[in-house]
Formats: structure tokens, C-alpha cells, sequence
């Protein structure tokens, strides 16, 4: 089995579909980032190395820089090259976190996580690494020189982490994980604010965000890519609420054996309304509808009080939804001039323009 290594100037033409290009041929590559700016070109592979490669000005030529021995015998997962601070962030199936001085190959520091790491983004400013992993959890550590600390973890996911995004303008951390879900930590309110996104049916593969229009573009294995209006105001999903009865008819729920008993009543099956977090039956929740600004793109059960109160303008979706028609597994979107990127499963890469949002 061959694996490629394929770089693209997509400057080139603004409309591209790519299929089977190859350029270069490589060892089995695992991970791929290119910086534009300085032509450097940084390849992952199976075997748990970095191989760095200088492109020439007209991506023709690639000649050999340095190589870092991360995660010897463990596949990488992740790769990032910083410029500002001149660190190559890396991860592999090693459970590890490693930093390297990318002027002089030296490596800086290494810290081991609880488990295999899917995200890695970083911020310039306060030098704070996110770090998403297969456990559904997102950590945020502080990067010294040759040192880290543990800030803080989020815990929202129900599945593993596939895809991390920071926009550090709005200082805001969106995170995509296989429970179809996408969450957006407000770090820069410092009030402990996540959105919850729920746009897709498959697995989230891929995260940007164009701060300039506020929109967030995520994309899953089904295809589906989705644009969010980041500028209107969102609410928080709130918390579902403990009863052992119907809050709305006050009839029991099937655990609840004296209540049962005393009442002469068969017990029922606990329900929770989306939007006030309340423990109902089916009959007092017998409605669904979408609630976009709580981020239900699609129909959820709500109670028939929420139902009734749900004006129909709240019901209408704030974003667009798009039909890749490819599996795609990696999206990149560069805002300077409006392209965005997609690879998937059937081996095409696909370049779309999207010039401005609407």
C-alpha cells in the first residue's frame, strides 16, 4: 500500500476538483501541515517521527529540513506548527504532548495524557495549549519553555473528540465530537458559557471559523457541511431536572413504586423537555419542534407549555446547510480569500469557493 503526500496551490484557480494528484511519495504519512508564509512543510508518520521539508517557491521541489523523533513506534495524531513562538506541537497514539524548538530541533517538554489526543489548538497570546482527546474531554494547559500546568478540563461530549477550533479574536474554543454535537466554550467571558450545536447526523470531522462574519463552518462523515450564524445570540441547553413524577400531570414514573401503589397507577416512562430542562411524560411532551437558538437545527421533544410558547420566528433555522456529496475527513478554510477546502474518503479533494456569507 502507497501513501502520498499532495500539495496544492489553490491560488491558482478558484474553482478545483482534484483526484489522485500526487507529487511526492513518502512513508505511510499520518499527518500533514503546511505553513504558506515560510514554505515549511511538516509530515507525520506511522512510524512517530516529524520529517520538516522546505518547499520551493513554485511547490515543485521539496528538500529535506529536520526530523523529530516524537512518539518513536507510535502513529501520529495531531501536528501544529506555531510561528509566532517558533514550537512544533505534536501528538501520537503514545498518549503524549511533546513541544519542540522548530529553529534547533530541541525538544522542549512532554506531557502525558489520560488518553490518545484527536485535537490540538493553540493560543499565541497566553501560550495556552487546548488539547482534545478520544475520552470526549478538551484540556487546557499552560506551555512554558521547558514546563506545562494543568488549567482546567471541559467535560461536554458523550463521544470522542474529532475536530478543535479556536478563534483567538473572541477568544472561543468550538469543539466536534462523534456524538454529532458541536460546543462552543466561551473562554474569553469567563463565565463558563457553552453552546451546544446540534446540525449534524454523523460524526463532526471538521471545524473553521471565520471571525471577520462571526460563522462557524463545521462538516461531518456524511457529508453535511454547515454554516453558522455566530452573530445571533444563543442559549445555553439547560440541565435536565431529577423527578420521580411528571413535573407538568404530577403522575408517576414507573420507578417510583409508593407513589404507584398509593395512586393505583401504572408508572410511566420519564421524558425531558429540550428547552426547560423538565422531567415529563409522553403525554405532556406529545410535540417536537427545532429550536435554532438553543442550537436544535432539528425537531426535539419539548412539553407542551414550551411548545405553545415557542414564537414562530424562533423556529426558523439561522444556518445553511450544504451536501459535499463526498465522505469528507478534513476541511480547511483560509478567510484572506475565501476558499475552503475538502478531502474525504473517495480520495477527491474539493475547493469551494465561499466568497462571503449571506
Amino acid at each position: 500500500t502507497r501513501e502520498y503526500c499532495v500539495v496544492i496551490d489553490i491560488s491558482i484557480k478558484p474553482l478545483l476538483l482534484v483526484k489522485n494528484a500526487v507529487i511526492v511519495l513518502f512513508l505511510k504519512v499520518f499527518y500533514l501541515t503546511v505553513f504558506p508564509e515560510t514554505r515549511r512543510l511538516f509530515v507525520g508518520t506511522v512510524a512517530g517521527n516529524i520529517c520538516e521539508f522546505s518547499l520551493s517557491e513554485d511547490y515543485n521541489k521539496m528538500t529535506p529540513a529536520l526530523t523529530y523523533s516524537d512518539h518513536q513506534g507510535t502513529r501520529m495524531t495531531v501536528v501544529l506548527f506555531v510561528l509566532e513562538v517558533e514550537w512544533l506541537l505534536s501528538t501520537g497514539q503514545d498518549k503524549s504532548l511533546t513541544w519542540h524548538c522548530s529553529e534547533s530541533g530541541q525538544l522542549l517538554g512532554t506531557y502525558n495524557t489520560t488518553a490518545c489526543v484527536s485535537g490540538l489548538q493553540f493560543d499565541v497570546e497566553t501560550r495556552h495549549a487546548f488539547v482534545g482527546d478520544q475520552s470526549g474531554q478538551v484540556t487546557i494547559l499552560k506551555l512554558e519553555q521547558d514546563r506545562c500546568s494543568l488549567v482546567t478540563t471541559f467535560k461536554g461530549h458523550t463521544g470522542n473528540i474529532t475536530a478543535l477550533c479556536w478563534d483567538p479574536i473572541h477568544r472561543m474554543l468550538f469543539s466536534g465530537s462523534s456524538d454529532q454535537s458541536i460546543i462552543m466554550w466561551d473562554i474569553g467571558g469567563r463565565t463558563g458559557t457553552a453552546i451546544e450545536l446540534q446540525g449534524h447526523k454523523d460524526k463532526v470531522q471538521g471545524l473553521c471559523y471565520a471571525s471577520a462574519t462571526h460563522h462557524l463552518i463545521s462538516c461531518s462523515s456524511d457529508g453535511r457541511m454547515v454554516i453558522w450564524d455566530m452573530n445571533v445570540t444563543r442559549e445555553e441547553t439547560p440541565e435536565w431536572l431529577d423527578s420521580d413524577s411528571c413535573q407538568k400531570c404530577e403522575k408517576p414514573f414507573f420507578w417510583n413504586f409508593k407513589q404507584m401503589w398509593d395512586r393505583r397507577r401504572i408508572g410511566l416512562r420519564q421524558h425531558h423537555c429540550r428547552k426547560c430542562g423538565e422531567a415529563v411524560c409522553a403525554k405532556c411532551s406529545s410535540n417536537s419542534s427545532p429550536i435554532p437558538l438553543m442550537g436544535f437545527e432539528f425537531p426535539v421533544r419539548v412539553c407542551n407549555t414550551c411548545h405553545e410558547s415557542i414564537p414562530e420566528k424562533d423556529r426558523v433555522s439561522t444556518s445553511t446547510f450544504h451536501n459535499s456529496e463526498h465522505n469528507i475527513v478534513y476541511m480547511h478554510y483560509e478567510s484572506t480569500i475565501g476558499i475552503l477546502l475538502t478531502s474525504g474518503t473517495d480520495k477527491v479533494i474539493k475547493v469551494w469557493m465561499i466568497p462571503r456569507f449571506s
